[in-house]
C-alpha cells in the first residue's frame, strides 16, 4: 500500500501561538472539519502529552467515534495524536513566516494500522483504506482552509 503519508500547508496571518491554541483546543475541531463534528475531552483532561479525547465522524454512509492519544503538545510549534493509540497520527505544526505563519496539516497512517484494518475488514482492507486516504485527501485542504478563515477572522476583528 502507498499513498500512507500525506501533509499540506497553508499560509495564515495569524501568529503561531495563535494557531497552536486553535489547533490543540480538540473541541473546535467540529467547526472545521468536514468529517469529524465534535471531540470532548476526557474529563479533566487537555491539550498535553499523554491527554485522551473522542471524535465523532460523519458522513453519509455512518457515524462512528474514534479514541485519541495526544502525543505531541509543544506550544507554539506543534500539536499531534494519534487514533486507539497507535493507529492513525494526525498532526498540526506552526513555523513562523514573514507576516505570519505555516500551517501544516499532516496525516501517517502506520503500519499497526494497516494490520489493523486487514485483521478487522478482511478482503475489504483496501477498499475501505482507500477511502480513508481519499477522505484525508479531501480533507486536510478543507481543514486548513476553515482554520485559516477563522484566524484571520479573529485578527481582523482586532
Amino acid at each position: 500500500m502507498d499513498d500512507l503519508d500525506h501533509s499540506e500547508a497553508v499560509f495564515v496571518a495569524a501568529s503561531p501561538q495563535a494557531l497552536y491554541e486553535m489547533v490543540s483546543d480538540v473541541t473546535r475541531m467540529g467547526d472545521w472539519s468536514p468529517i469529524c463534528k465534535a471531540c470532548w475531552w476526557d474529563d479533566g483532561d487537555g491539550p498535553r502529552v499523554g491527554a485522551w479525547f473522542t471524535g465523532r465522524n460523519v458522513i453519509p454512509e455512518r457515524t462512528w467515534e474514534t479514541r485519541s492519544q495526544v502525543v505531541v503538545a509543544d506550544p507554539g510549534r506543534e500539536f499531534a495524536f494519534q487514533l486507539r493509540g497507535s493507529w492513525t497520527r494526525w498532526g498540526y505544526t506552526v513555523e513562523p513566516v514573514e507576516g505570519g505563519t505555516r500551517l501544516t496539516e499532516s496525516w501517517h497512517f502506520p503500519p499497526d494500522a494497516v494490520a489493523g484494518f486487514q485483521e478487522r475488514y478482511g478482503e475489504e482492507a483496501d477498499a475501505r483504506l482507500e477511502i480513508c486516504k481519499q477522505q484525508m485527501r479531501e480533507g486536510i485542504p478543507a481543514t486548513l482552509a476553515a482554520v485559516k478563515a477563522a484566524a484571520e477572522d479573529i485578527v481582523a476583528v482586532r
